[in-house]
């Protein structure tokens, strides 16, 4: 049956082309990342995205060196010193000496940066929570089962860029 009006979710037969559904899912994802982000929005400090995920990727390997942290990040050395200067200034950040070579800095995260990664992370929860609130069971359900095994498929397999034929 088709759909019938605005918010209205054609109904997909099994192995659908993957085509449509990367669509249907990029739609969703857009939706998500607004939801992601308005809840980011509200912590009690506000963060740009680029300082919360430099955060994130200091709480998952604490004492990266700025070089490091840029190419996580994906971004310049410059930029990157910017970047931490304004957390270490808003005290979510510290810089210590590497015990080793004293030439190099670490970086990690303070108290204050480890307890507004919690409130962003707890905030986007409940927002995200009340969204699948509002899904019919079965469909939280299979929402569920499909992300489980589209994270194991990634985590099994190296992310590749699509070919140039591919979209």
């Amino acid at each position: 049956m088709p759909p019938n009006g605005p918010g209205d979710v054609p109904t997909r037969r099994p192995g659908a082309d993957p085509q449509s559904v990367a669509r249907e899912i990029a739609d969703a994802v857009e939706g998500l990342t607004e939801l992601w982000s308005l809840a980011a929005q509200q912590a009690a400090l506000r963060l740009s995205p680029h300082q919360l995920r430099a955060l994130r990727v200091l709480e998952a390997q604490p004492g990266l060196n700025l070089t490091a942290m840029a190419g996580r990040l994906e971004i310049g050395l410059p930029t990157a010193s910017r970047l931490c200067d304004r957390l270490v200034a808003a005290g979510m950040l510290e810089r210590e000496l590497h015990p080793h070579d004293r030439r190099e800095v670490r970086l990690s995260l303070t108290g204050q940066g480890r307890r507004v990664l919690r409130e962003v992370a707890e905030r986007r929860t409940r927002a995200l929570a009340s969204a699948l609130a509002e899904l019919d069971p079965g469909d939280r359900a299979a929402l569920g089962r499909g992300l489980a095994s589209l994270a194991a498929t990634r985590r099994t397999r190296p992310a590749r860029a699509p070919a140039a034929d591919e979209g």
